[in-house]
């Protein structure tokens, strides 16, 4: 994607439903109510499922990713994310 693309402009690069991993440790910045800010919210390598997809300024997806683990809920942009092959 080019700096000036808007990612709105292609599709999602996950889907509901999905099963995926945090690409980097993910703090509260403020946006996560009942922890603290900089509280860690999901660690490197967490793996959760996509449960729903809205938008960021009008100009980037935000997955609402649910981490089993730890039952948080937590809005990822699509570079905090991979998706996790599930053939094995």
């Amino acid at each position: 994607m080019q700096p000036d693309e808007l990612e709105l402009d292609l599709p999602p690069s996950f889907e509901i439903g999905q099963k995926v991993q945090t690409r980097k440790l993910i703090r509260n910045d403020g946006t996560f109510p009942g922890q603290e800010i900089g509280a860690t919210l999901a660690k490197k390598g967490e793996i959760g499922y996509v449960i729903s997809i809205g938008t960021f300024l009008q100009s980037s997806y935000i997955y609402a990713v649910h981490f089993l683990g730890t039952g948080f809920i937590v809005g990822c942009r699509r570079k905090e994310l991979e998706p996790v092959d599930t053939c094995h």
